[in-house]
């Protein structure tokens, strides 16, 4: 049993305050509300708002330990010292990698790369440690991972290696004993700006760097794809410094991209490249390495600039992209059969679990169940014998980290985000965690609620749309957590001409849609044909984004309806 969908109008906005910043700004009052709700008040703010620029970014030696880890970095770098840079297999730990190596490489210092397996875990594992002593390396930079490296950072200092971390996940209450420790997340770390992904403390220390020997911060520009690549995977606020590094990352991917991400970019259409470029068809592509092979692939595709190697790279990842896109719907058409013969429709969550699902799909999947279902979910398989890994993603308002930690009893470890968690646990206790886990969701999930909530920007007349009110809505780009792409509601709309009914099972729907004054503008519902087929009116309610589309150099408005009713 799938639930309703729920249309709920953005905050309130104070109204005297909008219509000062829309007669200061000479823009629409809309275009000021939604300025407003999204704590723009003023023209300077305004300003950094649509106008990012480097010159907004913190001074990175407001970040707790920074001056010790550049301290330690340049004396590694004049010592001739052999550094091991250590980072994860997903997107944000792949690009954070890129970023410090190449960086590092090009002060000439003496870099080795670790990226664990997937087998490893995420994490600083004690095989990097060891292998970092019996190389002769003195440092390791740990890069979106090592907060809760407690028992590593202690092995780390028994080899007499020193340790730099970079992280940005929410510490435990011990921290690990490492020289440095470059966390804005910290309780006793004062940087203005809390969200930074993992790459976006890496760029902070490679700034501090730059700084450091005196350079301008345009030397390290060709670092911003990376960050905006991992704002983007890792689904951080596009706020503050991430729509800075976001914007100006964009920027260079349509100017100047590095070769091989222009690559394979070229097995698609050419358009501009926009963040849902980067979220649909960079990431999965990066990913599908670290999940189906090794994530030394993608890495090879960030920092190589040979064109014959890079063609191979690249014709490699869309076959791993095919391969995980096909296991993803078996995985998928499972689980949910799983879910739908259970039952039980009165849990607030939902735990599947079978021993030979692929462990680099299971965080997917967990996403495609929360789409039609709209509960905390878990993942399971089986990762040795007697052991199962998780991966547990979540909904609007439900904290994994706070529920799990109920659940510690019955968790061998876990770590992530609150709405996106991996875990392992014995398969002996898999009852019982499940049971455990379900009583914690309860305590968080309303299930007399709608599943999903649509957030309204506010209600607008089609004839509100004009072209100044497209080119100013066009600079809340890029859109993503804080920012969101604004959904308008009209009312009152109806349908002119042919319904065109598109996708390989004819699930789309295209339509022409009007609203008096007979204004009216082209549609694209995904998945919503049974939706409209369904409706007992001629006339409807729609919810929407506003899209422009460029074919043979000319643009066009579509709508990309989210709702309707």
């Amino acid at each position: 049993m799938e639930r309703k969908v729920n249309w709920v109008i953005n905050k309130d906005v104070n109204k005297e305050e909008a219509l000062k910043l829309s007669k200061e700004l000479n823009i629409d009052f809309i275009i000021a509300e939604m300025l407003v709700k999204r704590g723009i008040r003023t023209f300077d703010q305004s300003k950094q708002f649509f106008r990012p620029d480097p010159k907004y970014l913190h001074n990175p030696f407001l970040m707790k330990d920074m001056v010790v880890a550049v301290d330690r970095i340049l004396l590694a770098i004049n010592s001739q010292e052999r550094i091991m840079i250590y980072g994860d297999y997903d997107v944000d730990g792949i690009t954070s990698v890129a970023l410090l190596s190449n960086f590092l490489e090009g002060l000439g210092c003496i870099v080795s790369i670790y990226i664990p397996d997937r087998s490893e875990g995420y994490g600083l594992s004690t095989n990097a440690i060891e292998m970092a002593y019996n190389q002769n390396q003195s440092l390791i930079i740990a890069l979106d991972c090592g907060i809760k490296a407690i028992d590593q950072s202690k092995f780390a200092i028994k080899k007499g290696i020193d340790l730099i971390i970079c992280d940005h996940h929410v510490p435990g209450n011990k921290l690990p004993s490492a020289l440095a420790i470059l966390n804005p997340k910290r309780e006793d770390c004062n940087y203005p700006f809390k969200e930074l992904c993992g790459c976006g403390i890496g760029f902070k220390l490679i700034q501090a760097i730059n700084e450091r020997i005196g350079n301008d911060i345009n030397t390290i520009s060709e670092f911003y794809d990376l960050v905006a690549i991992a704002c983007a995977a890792d689904v951080v606020p596009l706020v503050g410094e991430n729509r800075v590094l976001t914007f100006l990352g964009l920027n260079q991917l349509n100017m100047n991209p590095r070769l091989g991400l222009q690559l394979l970019f070229d097995q698609r259409d050419k358009r501009e490249i926009k963040i849902n470029d980067l979220l649909f068809y960079i990431a999965p592509r990066i990913n599908a390495t670290g999940r189906l092979a090794n994530a030394s692939i993608a890495l090879s595709l960030l920092t190589l600039n040979n064109k014959y190697d890079l063609r191979k790279i690249v014709k490699r990842i869309e076959e791993l992209n095919t391969k995980r896109r096909d296991i993803e719907k078996s995985m998928t058409d499972e689980a949910l059969e799983q879910i739908r013969k259970s039952d039980n429709y009165s849990n607030y969550s939902n735990v599947v679990f079978k021993k030979n699902w692929h462990k680099g799909v299971i965080g997917i999947v967990a996403s495609r169940i929360i789409d039609r279902y709209y509960k905390p979910t878990i993942v399971f398989c089986e990762s040795s014998s007697g052991k199962l890994t998780g991966s547990c993603r979540s909904i609007k308002g439900v904290n994994l980290l706070k529920i799990l930690s109920n659940c510690e009893k019955y968790i061998k470890k876990y770590g992530g985000h609150k709405y996106a968690v991996g875990l392992q646990i014995d398969e002996k206790d898999l009852e019982k965690f499940i049971e455990k886990f379900d009583i914690e969701c309860g305590k968080f999930v309303d299930y007399d609620l709608p599943s999903r909530e649509i957030s309204l920007e506010c209600e607008i007349c089609f004839e509100s749309i004009n072209p100044k009110f497209i080119r100013i809505l066009n600079q809340f780009q890029p859109f993503g957590p804080s920012n969101q792409a604004p959904n308008f509601l009209s009312k009152n709309v109806e349908i002119t001409g042919m319904v065109q009914n598109v996708g390989k099972n004819n699930e789309h729907v295209k339509i022409n849609v009007m609203q008096n004054p007979k204004k009216n503008f082209s549609a694209i519902g995904f998945n919503l044909s049974k939706k409209l087929s369904e409706l007992d009116t001629s006339n409807f309610d729609l919810v929407y984004n506003i899209e422009e589309n460029i074919w043979n150099g000319k643009k066009t408005i579509q709508l990309n309806i989210k709702d309707l009713k």
